[in-house]
C-alpha cells in the first residue's frame, strides 16, 4: 500500500503565506505556512448570493481555545455570528466526568475579534457576568487567555500564557467552486503547550508539565444551511514506551473538494504530518444524547490512517429552534478515545485512554 504522502494533493503542502489575505476582491486559497497579516473577509466581492450590505451579516468570526489538564478540560470563546455576539466558557470535569457551562449572549458590536494573531492584537468580549480575552503575539509562538463567567450555581475565572510547540495549521477553504464565487472558510489552529490557572467554585488548579492547549482562529462566509464535525486530543502520547507531545486535528466540514482542502493533522513537536479526510458516524444522533447513556462516535478514513472510537461521556448544548428562519444544533463532546492514527510514513500512534473533545454543529441562519 502506498504511503498517504505519496498521494496527498499538492493543495495540502503549506506555502508561503502571502500578505493580504483577499487582494482585488479575492480571496487566496490553500494550506499555508504562517499567520496572515491582514484578512479582510469584507473585501470579497459578492461573497453570498445575498446582496453586498448584508456580508457583515453572513460573516461569522471567532477565536476559541480548548486547554488540557490534569482535573478537566476548558473551552473558551469569542464569537461574533454577525447578527449576535457570545462569550462561551465550558469546563469537563474529568473525575466527575461531568459538563459545566456559561454562555452569555452580547451585541456583534461589543464582540471584537482580532484583525489578525500578530503584535498584541486582541479578541475579546465583557459582559456584567463575563469576558474572555486574547492577546495575540503569534509571530513571537505566543498568545495570552484570560477570562471568567459566574451564574447562580457556579463560577470559573482563569489566566494562560501559551508557548507553541509545533508548526501552524493556516487554511483556506472554498464552500463553492471558486469560479462561481469566493466564499472562504479561513482557519488557523495551533498546539501550545498552558502556563497558568483555573479556578472552578473556588478551587483554583495550577498548570503542569504535560499542560497543553489549542487555539483556533477562525471565520468564514457560512452556507445558510451549514454543519460540520470535529474530533480533537492534546497531550502527551506514549507509543512503544516514547513520550512525545501530541494532538490532532480532524474535521469534516462543507468544502468542496475534502482531498485538496481539509485542515486534518498530527502535530508533533516542532513538525506535522498531514490526515486525510474523515466521515463520522455516531451510535445515537448528538442532539439526542443522554449523559447516563453516553455515546459512542467513530471516525475513519478510506486509507487506513484514522480509526478512533470516541466515548462520549457527557456534552455541552446550545439550541435555537425557531424553524424555518433559524435553527441552531450546537454540541461540544467530552470523553475519551480508543484507536490509532498513522502518520505520512506509516507510524502508528495509539490512542488509547486520551482525552477526547469534539463538535456536532448544524446551523441554519
Amino acid at each position: 500500500m502506498k504511503k498517504y504522502s505519496d498521494i496527498i494533493s499538492e493543495y495540502r503542502r503549506s506555502v508561503p503565506t502571502p500578505k493580504d489575505m483577499v487582494k482585488d476582491g479575492k480571496c487566496v486559497f490553500g494550506t499555508f505556512d504562517k499567520e496572515f497579516e491582514t484578512m479582510d473577509l469584507l473585501g470579497i466581492k459578492n461573497p453570498t448570493a445575498a446582496p453586498d450590505f448584508m456580508k457583515r451579516l453572513r460573516l461569522t468570526l471567532w477565536q476559541a481555545t480548548e486547554v488540557h489538564m490534569d482535573q478537566g478540560v476548558l473551552l473558551a470563546v469569542v464569537c461574533d455570528m454577525g447578527i449576535f455576539g457570545i462569550t462561551l466558557n465550558v469546563y469537563y470535569d474529568k473525575e466527575e466526568k461531568k459538563v459545566y457551562s456559561w454562555s452569555t449572549q452580547l451585541k456583534s458590536k461589543d464582540t471584537i475579534i482580532a484583525p489578525n494573531l500578530l503584535n498584541g492584537a486582541e479578541s475579546k468580549a465583557e459582559t456584567k457576568f463575563s469576558h474572555v480575552h486574547y492577546i495575540n503575539n503569534f509571530q513571537d509562538g505566543k498568545c495570552h487567555l484570560d477570562g471568567h463567567h459566574k451564574d447562580d450555581k457556579n463560577s470559573i475565572e482563569y489566566s494562560f500564557d501559551l508557548e507553541r510547540l509545533s508548526k501552524p495549521s493556516v487554511v483556506s477553504i472554498p464552500f463553492e467552486p471558486i469560479e462561481k464565487r469566493h466564499r472562504p472558510l479561513y482557519s488557523q489552529k495551533d498546539f501550545f503547550k498552558a502556563t497558568g490557572y483555573l479556578t472552578f467554585n473556588g478551587k483554583e488548579y495550577r498548570t503542569t508539565e504535560t499542560s497543553t492547549a489549542i487555539v483556533d482562529d477562525h471565520r468564514g462566509y457560512y452556507p445558510r444551511k451549514a454543519h460540520y464535525d470535529w474530533v480533537t486530543t492534546m497531550g502527551i502520547n506514549e507509543t512503544n514506551g516514547e513520550k512525545k507531545w501530541f494532538a490532532f486535528n480532524l474535521t469534516r466540514n462543507q468544502s468542496i473538494d475534502q482531498d485538496k482542502y481539509n485542515e486534518n493533522l498530527i502535530w508533533f513537536e516542532g513538525s506535522t504530518s498531514l490526515l486525510p479526510p474523515v466521515t463520522f458516524e455516531r451510535s445515537v444522533p448528538t442532539i439526542k444524547f443522554k449523559r447516563e447513556d453516553g455515546a459512542i462516535w467513530k471516525i475513519k478514513d478510506e486509507h487506513g490512517m484514522v480509526d478512533i472510537t470516541f466515548k462520549v461521556y457527557d456534552i455541552f448544548r446550545m439550541e435555537t429552534h425557531a424553524k424555518p428562519i433559524v435553527n441552531i444544533e450546537y454540541f461540544v463532546a467530552f470523553g475519551e478515545l480508543e484507536g490509532y492514527l498513522l502518520d505520512e510514513e506509516g507510524n502508528k500512534y495509539i490512542l488509547d485512554g486520551m482525552m477526547g473533545m469534539g463538535e456536532d454543529k448544524t446551523l441554519l441562519l
